[in-house]
């Protein structure tokens, strides 16, 4: 049974930093694509960031851009957001999620079939 668990979620002020963690489990994910959505109160989720699992190209949505950094730890089998320069439009649930067109890089939320429980950002001004 595939598992994706999310971490790292909290209050920050403006121009704080956070970091987000996805442990994932129950199968080999070395031909996924990994990414990160958000969703904010009465808004469509939308996509973030993505990488293949085995690693190379990244790819971020353009107002996340030079903040953002998305990685994958091999040897944890955990997938990671670092988040700096938080602004108060950031604030969202975060989602983790797995897509098996990997390694290519899509962002489509229909792309994607598994899913995390989603983690809360909440950036204050």
């Amino acid at each position: 049974q595939v598992q994706l668990v999310e971490s790292g979620g909290g209050l920050v002020q403006a121009g704080g930093s956070l970091r987000l963690s996805c442990t994932a489990s129950g199968r080999t994910f070395s031909t996924y694509t990994m990414a990160w959505f958000r969703q904010a109160p009465g808004k469509e989720r939308e996509f973030v960031s993505a990488m293949p699992w085995s690693g190379g190209s990244t790819y971020y949505e353009d107002s996340v851009k030079g903040r953002f950094t998305i990685s994958i730890d091999n040897a944890e089998s955990t997938l990671y957001l670092q988040m700096n320069s938080l602004k108060p439009e950031d604030t969202a649930v975060y989602f983790c999620a797995a897509s098996p067109l990997g390694p290519k890089v899509v962002v489509g939320r229909y792309d994607y079939d598994h899913w995390g429980q989603g983690t809360q950002v909440t950036v204050s001004s």
